[in-house]
């Protein structure tokens, strides 16, 4: 990423994240910079997008999924964590 979109972000942050969250924000960047390589996120390849879709749709014909409630309720109960 260049130097001029890394102002501008930081800039936008600073505009719009309150202090407690820009410090949260920085010290998981210091943590994410100091893991492995390997530990760090990577872009999927397209096999294994296939490979998730094909799992999914097997599982929806099955029945096994969840309702738009059962998902608004897990991700609520995640957030209040």
């Amino acid at each position: 990423m260049s130097t001029t979109a890394l102002t501008g972000l930081l800039e936008y942050l600073y505009g719009t994240l309150s202090p407690s969250n820009m410090r949260w924000v920085g010290e998981h960047l210091i943590e994410f910079s100091k893991k492995e390589e390997s530990e760090q996120l990577r872009p999927f390849t397209m096999q294994e997008i296939d490979d998730m879709l094909d799992e999914a749709e097997t599982a929806f014909e099955a029945g096994e999924y969840l309702t738009n409630d059962e998902v608004f309720h897990h991700t609520k109960e995640a957030v209040s964590v």
